[in-house]
C-alpha cells in the first residue's frame, strides 16, 4: 500500500465476538423405573450446562423431556416397555451431542382390585390378570391399626378371614414382573359387615331347620338363591344402593316348612358410585375434589395420588375434599362411598393435571444491540414454552420445548416486557406468569455538522435519538493520535486536534443497558498548519521579499503586509513572495493564510515588519571657499537622526555623517574639478545603514577658484 502527494490514513478496527460453545456430553450413571409410565435417569452434570434434555426412544416412539439436573424423569411412557435413553446438556451455545444410550424397561401396572365382604369377618379381593405379571402382593391393614398382613399369590383372587365386623380395611395390591421388580400399587378400602342384632334371625340363618332339605331366599324385588348344604346362599347380581327385604323358606318333600320370614336388617346392598367426580381449582394450588351425592351412604373415602407417588386420603360425610395441588403435577382421584354393607367394589378413577409452573429464574441478556436472549430453568408440567413481549403486541417469538429464546430485530433504546408462558397439552398455558423487563441498547447517533471553533478545536453537532441522560462519546481517530469528548447534549468540542491532519469521527451512545452501534463516521480535515516562521526582507525602498517555512497540509498561501498607509498581498504555491507597494518608514502587520487542497484555511499572524527609512532627495554638492565640499539633501518621511554620506571621486574617497537631524555634511577636498559619486543613506533604529539608496554623480567642471565663493557642482545624473 502506498500514497503519493496526499496524506494516507489507514484505520484498523477489531471486533471481538463473544463465542459460547455447547457444553460437554454428560454420562448416564443408571436408569430405573418405579412407575409404569416413567423412567428416572441419573447422570453426571457437566460444567457450563444450564439444563439438560432426556431423550427416550423406541421403534415407534420418540420424546424429549427438559430437566434442570440429575436425576430427571421421563413420563408418559407405556408399561413394561423397553426404551433407549440418552441425555444432552444445554446452554446458550446450544445442545451437546447425545450421550451413549442406556436401555431401561418400565414396570407393570397395578392390579385393579375389586373387594366384597360376604360375611362380617371376611373380605374377598379379586382382580383381572395383569399383563407380564408373575406374582401379586396384597397388604391389608385395618383403619386405625398399625398391624399389617402381607401375602403373595399367583392367583387372581384372595380372601382375608378372621376380620373384625363393621371395620374398615384398606388393601394395597402390587404386581411383580419377571425381573423381580414391583410395579405400580393401588389401594382400595372395604368395610366388613356388621353383626346381626336379631338373635332369631341369627339362629334361623346359622342353623338349618329340622327336616328341611333345601332353602330358598327371596328379595323384595324378586331375586332369589337356593342352598342345600349351607346356611347361606348368594343372590347375584345385586344392585348397588338398594334396601330390600329378604325372606327365607325351608323345603322338604312335603313342601315348605314355614313361609315369608322377613330379615330386613340383612338386606342393605353396597352403595353405588357417584355419577360424577371432578376437581375444581378456585385459586392456584387450592383444589377441591367434588362428587355427586349418593343415596344410602354413611361416609365417603376419597383417595388422591400424585404422579410422583405422594398419596393422601380424605374421610368425610360431605361431597367435597380439599387438598393442596402443586403446579405441574397430575393427580389421580377416586371416591369410595361406604355404608353398613361396605363400600363399592370398585371406583372410577379420574385424573386432574394442574397448570404448568411459572419459571422462577428468567434471565435476559443482550447479545447484540437488537437481540435479547431469554433463558430459564425447565419447570414441571411444561411441555412447550411461549415467549412473548408486550411491546411487540404479544407476538410469539418462540414456541419451543427448550428453555431458551432469542428476541431479535427489536427497537433500540426500548424496554421490553418479556413473558415466558409454560404450556401443556392437557391444561393449556399458564397466563399468570410475571414478566421480566430488559432494555435494548441505545440508538446510534448521527453526525449533523462539524465546525471549527479555533485553530485546534472543532465542535461536532449530533442527533439525540435516545432518552434523556444518555451519554454520547465522540471519537476522532487520526494517523498518529486520537481524541474523545463526551456529552449528554447535541454538541461536543474536540480539542487539541493536530493541524493539517485528517480524522475519522464516529459517535457512540451509552446507557445502563449497553452501548449502541457506532453511527456513520465522517471525515474531519483540520486546517493546515501555520508556517513556523516568516521572514520579510526589504529589497528596495518599495519592494520586499517575504519567505516562510512550509506548513503541513497547506497547498497555497496568501501573504499580506498591512498598514495605515496601505497594504500588499500575494497568493502563491511557493514558500516565498516578492511584494511591491511598500512605503518607507512604515510599520506593517504580517499575516499569512495557509490553504489546503480542499479549501480549509488557517489564519496565521506574526510579528510586525517595519520598512526602512526613506532615502533622501534633492542631493546637492557645493564647494566652499575653504576647499571643502558640502553635501546637502532633503529628507523624506519622519525625521531621521543620522545619515551616512559616501563621496567617491577619481582622486579620493570621503565619508561624513550627519547627526541630530542635520540635512548636510562637509568633507575636506583638495582636488578641484573632480567627478564624484555620492550616496546619502539614512540609518535605521538599529544603527544599520540603508543599503539600497541610489548613488548620484556630480562633476566639478574645468576650473576651480580658491576663494570664498561657493561653486555648485552640476548633477550629471539628472
Amino acid at each position: 500500500f502506498s500514497c503519493t502527494n496526499l496524506p494516507c490514513f489507514v484505520i484498523f478496527r477489531f471486533v471481538q465476538l463473544k463465542m459460547v460453545n455447547a457444553p460437554d456430553i454428560p454420562v448416564i450413571v443408571q436408569a430405573y423405573s418405579k412407575n409404569s409410565d416413567s423412567i428416572t435417569v441419573e447422570f453426571t452434570e457437566v460444567s457450563g450446562a444450564t439444563s439438560y434434555i432426556l431423550r427416550a426412544e423406541t421403534d415407534n416412539f420418540f420424546s424429549e423431556t427438559p430437566v434442570s439436573g440429575s436425576p430427571g424423569t421421563v413420563v408418559q411412557l407405556q408399561p413394561y416397555t423397553d426404551y433407549q435413553l440418552s441425555v444432552m446438556s444445554v446452554n446458550s451455545g446450544g445442545r451437546s451431542q447425545p450421550s451413549e444410550t442406556v436401555s431401561a424397561r418400565t414396570v407393570v401396572v397395578a392390579p385393579m382390585l375389586n373387594t366384597t365382604s360376604p360375611g362380617n369377618d371376611s373380605i374377598v379381593v379379586s382382580w383381572l390378570p395383569v399383563k407380564n405379571a408373575v406374582l401379586y402382593t396384597l397388604c391389608i391393614i385395618q383403619e386405625g391399626s398399625s398391624t399389617r398382613v402381607k401375602v403373595n399369590t399367583t392367583e387372581n383372587t384372595m380372601t382375608f378371614y378372621d376380620l373384625e365386623a363393621g371395620a374398615t380395611y384398606c388393601i394395597k395390591g402390587t404386581a411383580w414382573d419377571p425381573q423381580g421388580r414391583t410395579g405400580d400399587d393401588l389401594t382400595v378400602c372395604q368395610i366388613t359387615r356388621k353383626h346381626d342384632t336379631d338373635e332369631q334371625v341369627k339362629e334361623r340363618l346359622s342353623k338349618p331347620r329340622f327336616g328341611a332339605e333345601n332353602y330358598i331366599a327371596w328379595t323384595s324385588n324378586g331375586r332369589n338363591c337356593t342352598s342345600t348344604d349351607n346356611s347361606y346362599c348368594y343372590i347375584t347380581p345385586l344392585e348397588c344402593g338398594q334396601n330390600r327385604s329378604v325372606s327365607v323358606t325351608a323345603y322338604n318333600t312335603a313342601g315348605p316348612i314355614y313361609n315369608h320370614i322377613s330379615f330386613s336388617s340383612l338386606s342393605l346392598s353396597d352403595p353405588c358410585l357417584p355419577d360424577k367426580i371432578w376437581v375444581e381449582e378456585p385459586s392456584p394450588s387450592n383444589c377441591l375434589l367434588k362428587w355427586d351425592q349418593v343415596q344410602l351412604v354413611e361416609y365417603y373415602m376419597a383417595f388422591i395420588k400424585r404422579d410422583d407417588g405422594t398419596e393422601r386420603s380424605c374421610n368425610t360425610t360431605e361431597t367435597t375434599c380439599q387438598f393442596f395441588c402443586a403446579c405441574g403435577y397430575t393427580y389421580l382421584v377416586t371416591v369410595f362411598p361406604y355404608n353398613q354393607a361396605g363400600s363399592s367394589p370398585y371406583a372410577n378413577v379420574q385424573n386432574y393435571t394442574t397448570i404448568p409452573c411459572c419459571p422462577d429464574s428468567v434471565t435476559i441478556q443482550m447479545i447484540s444491540t437488537d437481540t435479547l436472549e431469554v433463558m430459564w430453568s425447565p419447570v414441571k408440567g411444561a411441555e412447550v414454552y411461549e415467549t412473548t413481549a408486550a411491546e411487540t403486541r404479544d407476538t410469539i417469538h418462540c414456541n419451543d420445548t427448550s428453555p431458551v429464546c432469542a428476541l431479535s430485530d427489536l427497537r433500540c433504546n426500548t424496554p421490553y416486557s418479556v413473558t415466558v408462558t409454560p404450556c401443556s397439552e392437557l391444561r393449556g398455558c399458564n397466563r399468570t406468569c410475571p414478566s421480566s423487563t430488559r432494555e435494548t441498547a441505545p440508538c446510534p447517533p448521527e453526525i449533523l455538522d462539524m465546525t471549527q471553533a479555533n485553530s485546534s478545536t472543532y465542535r461536532v453537532f449530533i442527533t439525540n435519538p435516545n432518552t434523556p441522560n444518555t451519554n454520547y462519546n465522540i471519537t476522532a481517530v487520526g494517523r498518529y493520535d486520537a481524541h474523545i469528548c463526551e456529552t449528554r447534549n447535541s454538541s461536543c468540542d474536540l480539542t487539541q486536534l493536530s493541524c493539517g491532519s485528517a480524522y475519522e469521527v464516529t459517535t457512540v451512545a451509552t446507557t445502563a443497558a449497553g452501548r449502541s452501534l457506532p453511527g456513520y463516521s465522517k471525515l474531519l480535515e483540520t486546517g493546515p498548519c501555520c508556517p513556523t516562521f516568516v521572514n520579510v526582507t526589504q529589497v528596495t525602498q518599495a519592494l520586499t521579499n517575504v519567505t516562510w517555512s512550509p506548513g503541513s497540509g497547506a497547498r497555497s498561501y496568501v501573504t499580506s503586509l498591512s498598514s495605515s498607509r496601505g497594504y500588499a498581498k500575494c497568493h502563491t504555491l511557493d514558500t516565498h513572495c516578492l511584494m511591491g507597494c511598500i512605503t518607507c518608514s512604515t510599520n506593517y502587520s504580517v499575516t499569512l493564510e495557509a490553504i489546503s487542497s480542499t479549501g480549509h484555511k488557517s489564519e496565521c499572524s506574526y510579528h510586525g515588519f517595519s520598512s526602512s527609512p526613506c532615502c533622501p532627495t534633492a542631493i546637492k554638492i557645493y564647494r566652499k571657499a575653504n576647499n571643502s565640499l558640502r553635501v546637502y539633501w532633503r529628507p523624506l518621511g519622519p525625521q531621521i537622526s543620522n545619515y551616512t554620506v559616501n563621496l567617491n571621486g577619481t582622486g579620493a574617497n570621503y565619508t561624513c555623517t550627519a547627526v541630530d537631524g542635520n540635512k548636510y555634511c562637509d568633507v575636506q577636498d583638495d582636488i578641484c574639478g573632480d567627478v564624484y559619486t555620492v550616496v546619502v543613506a539614512p540609518e535605521g533604529p538599529n544603527g544599520m545603514k540603508v543599503n539600497f539608496c541610489q548613488p548620484r554623480t556630480f562633476s566639478g567642471g574645468t576650473y576651480c577658484k580658491a576663494n570664498s565663493k561657493t561653486i555648485n557642482y552640476p548633477d550629471l545624473l539628472m
